[in-house]
């Protein structure tokens, strides 16, 4: 590898490793560079006999990549590292030692596939995974989990999930998940409820602090009387069909005489 791509690997991992967090900004700077020199280098979508010891260098550079993309919330930037990831992760998967981030990163490829509802290509993603990988990896047994106890309705146990996260990352995605669902949610408290207590609104919503609450209320047009500590939800006016009489009556009408005619 060329003293300038190692020169810039060294200074990506510094900042990545930084303490007591990554400097995403340093990070995303010095990886436009090095994505860059894997192009030119022929190891960004590596073909034929490339270096192995090239190839593990360049697959961390992607991998690193991928976990700042999450921690600056950077979905599409994500996308499009774990998609270079997968010549790496397939082509070389017998050539390469294992990696210990594959299936972190792979873990959260599947939550983000749910955060998008995109079900189908969560269970094609699964299909690649043996089955003891499925039952046995943290990072894969999380979003599997995740994905049963949605169609279970289960939003209880998605919601304690968070806390049971096997990397910090996967927390961005699940709090995106509960956006979701919080608005399902909501949508039916309107359609069932014409108010509710403050605090059991905010227990069927998941939230933790009242602030929180009121401000999901105050974007939702919901009334909320602190003094009398309740939510009324606000009731989309029903619309009125008018109905034109004279014009059905006089159809109708022609209906009959031209069946006559037929008779």
């Amino acid at each position: 590898m060329a003293s300038k791509l190692k020169t810039l690997y060294e200074e990506l991992q510094r900042a990545f490793y930084a303490q007591p967090s990554s400097d995403l900004k340093k990070c995303a700077a010095v990886l436009t560079q090095l994505k860059i020199g894997l192009i030119q280098a022929g190891l960004l979508l590596p073909q034929g006999n490339v270096n192995l010891g090239d190839l593990v260098v360049a697959r961390d550079i992607l991998e690193i990549g991928a976990f700042c993309s999450i921690r600056s919330q950077d979905v599409p930037s994500f996308d499009r590292y774990f998609s270079q990831l997968q010549t790496f992760y397939i082509d070389y998967s017998s050539s390469l030692p294992p990696s210990k981030r594959e299936y972190p990163i792979r873990g959260l490829n599947l939550v983000r596939l749910l955060t998008q509802n995109r079900i189908a290509d969560f269970h094609t993603t699964l299909e690649n995974l043996s089955a003891d990988v499925i039952a046995e990896n943290p990072f894969i047994r999380h979003p599997v989990n995740l994905e049963r106890w949605l169609m279970e309705g289960s939003y209880s146990k998605v919601w304690n999930a968070r806390a049971e996260a096997p990397a910090e990352e996967y927390k961005f995605f699940v709090d995106s998940l509960m956006g979701t669902i919080r608005n399902e949610i909501a949508s039916c408290e309107e359609a069932a409820y014409e108010s509710l207590p403050l605090k059991d609104a905010a227990t069927l919503l998941f939230f933790t602090n009242q602030s929180d609450l009121l401000k999901y209320a105050q974007n939702r047009g919901w009334e909320v009387n602190l003094t009398a500590s309740t939510i009324t939800f606000a009731k989309k006016g029903e619309e009125k069909m008018e109905i034109p009489k004279q014009r059905l009556i006089a159809a109708s009408l022609a209906y009959a005489r031209e069946l006559e005619q037929i008779v």
